[in-house]
């Protein structure tokens, strides 16, 4: 039997981004990628790294993202509620 649900990606919610901003999935991504993915300035980009919240790869050339340092950040900025009692 075969089922036309796709199945979840490695990174659903980087791809989920990247879909709805018309992007597809890179290997690494620049600190102006990241600002582009987002739609924010990169030095925006650069206070969160600075701040611990975004994890960047001290590679050849500038610092750098893997997409699994995306869905991390991502993974980590959801908002919970909370419910006064």
């Amino acid at each position: 039997m075969r089922t036309d649900t796709p199945k979840p990606g490695k990174y659903p919610l980087l791809e989920a981004v990247l879909t709805y901003s018309g992007q597809s999935i890179k290997g690494l991504y620049t600190l102006g990628d990241v600002a582009s993915i987002f739609r924010v300035s990169v030095r925006a980009i650069q206070q969160r790294v600075k701040r611990g919240e975004l994890k960047t790869r001290n590679l050849p050339g500038r610092a750098k993202c893997l997409p699994i340092d995306l869905e991390r950040y991502l993974e980590a900025s959801a908002v919970t509620s909370a419910i006064a009692s």
